[in-house]
């Protein structure tokens, strides 16, 4: 076991309750590795053993490069640290995460109540893979909270959530849910993306499984692929189990990234906050602008739920142009951007935007107005340049 000079005890109460002391110690020992302030990154599949009894006997701390290794155990202690959780895995890419978390939850028979507000991928691993394994799925309405009740069935096995929504971001009375579902017996899911472990911890709000699409903030540098699972101790053992079954891996240098990603969370998160704040202040003024998609804006209907739940937020908003703005207005828009990136991922150092339609997106949740939104992810540039881009790109398409 480390030393208290090679870690903090991140399980106090205190350390939980100062998190950005959390996000810089954890998962680090540097007297396991004469000193050095980073793990190493073990390139490894063959482990050797001492003799023939430690073999058989399995009285090792690493057998196998797929079982894991000094650098790989760094990221998941570091994220069950800073989840709560009683163990963390590691994915290859946000939707591999997200699979994994349903497939430890749900067998032929179960049916799976998913929010109507999830990540596009989300659902087309629900109504393509899922079915052919004799899972029923069904959509539920993101702010129906304790009403969630009325969906319950005998076989009901899991609800998946998401707060902020992908695309639309409603929030979703989370506790509510999970006290539902627990009543029961059904397992609770949540893609907390948005938000990363940083500004909410979703075990604490109940959820059984945190998944983290950790290619966006925890990475951070648009370069690597990555997900993440935390679990509770009700969860942990059938996604433990999973995952050494199917072989999961990933690469030693993209967990090393994710590590170092990590070690700047808390710095980064807060400019990527501070710059959407100013942004969103300006462009809720601009003509032609209708509602603007951020759940941390007082004016937004989920404002109270974030503010109760989250310590803070991402650089991820969108906003509607106002009815009877036309898709090619909106795409000359998009097009006349010279900071902001047209790109489909976000969590990076830079700027993005993608078009978003938002009539008939949705099976439980209908939006009937066909409105243009943009969803934009606000980078780390100056926010005037920002502000200045958007506002150029405006006049552009609407004189």
């Amino acid at each position: 076991m480390p030393s208290k000079q090679d870690t903090m005890n991140n399980n106090s109460t205190d350390a939980q309750n100062k998190i950005d002391t959390v996000v810089t110690h954890a998962g680090r020992h540097p007297r396991k590795f004469h000193g050095f302030v980073n793990p190493p990154v073990v390139h490894a599949s063959t482990v050797l053993y001492p003799d023939v009894e430690t073999m058989v006997t399995g009285k090792q701390t690493y057998s196998y490069g797929r079982r894991g290794n000094p650098t790989t155990d760094s990221l998941e202690e570091a994220l069950t640290e800073m989840e709560g959780a009683a163990g963390a895995k590691l994915a290859n890419s946000g939707l591999n995460a997200i699979a994994l978390a349903i497939l430890s939850c749900v067998k032929s028979g179960d049916h799976l109540l998913i929010a109507d507000t999830a990540y596009g991928p989300t659902r087309h691993f629900a109504d393509t893979v899922l079915p052919g394994n004799g899972v029923e799925v069904e959509y539920y309405d993101p702010r129906i909270g304790d009403g969630i009740r009325s969906l319950f069935r005998p076989e009901t096995a899991a609800v998946f959530t998401e707060a902020p929504g992908s695309l639309t971001f409603e929030m979703q009375d989370v506790p509510a849910i999970a006290a539902a579902a627990h009543e029961i017996g059904a397992t609770v899911l949540m893609d907390n993306t948005w938000a990363s472990p940083l500004y909410c911890q979703p075990l604490s709000l109940g959820v059984d499984l945190s998944i983290q699409a950790g290619t966006k903030y925890i990475v951070g540098h648009s370069d690597v692929m990555l997900g993440t699972l935390a679990a509770s101790e009700r969860a942990w053992e059938k996604l433990d189990t999973l995952y050494g079954a199917m072989g999961c891996h990933v690469a030693p240098d993209d967990v090393y990234l994710g590590l170092r990603g990590l070690r700047t969370l808390s710095v980064r998160l807060e400019r990527h906050q501070r710059n959407t704040l100013a942004v969103l202040d300006w462009l809720k003024d601009q003509p032609g602008i209708g509602r603007i998609r951020y759940p941390a804006l007082e004016s937004d209907p989920g404002h109270e739920i974030w503010k109760r739940d989250f310590t803070g937020s991402s650089g991820l908003c969108a906003f509607d142009f106002q009815a009877g703005t036309a898709r090619e207005e909106a795409y000359s828009f998009l097009n006349a951007l010279a900071l902001f990136g047209l790109g489909f991922s976000w969590g990076g150092f830079e700027s993005l935007a993608i078009p978003v339609r938002l009539k008939g997106m949705r099976t439980a949740t209908l939006l009937d107005e066909d409105l243009q939104s943009v969803r934009l992810h606000i980078g780390l540039e100056d926010p005037e340049d920002l502000i200045n881009d958007l506002d150029q790109a405006l006049k552009q398409t609407f004189g």
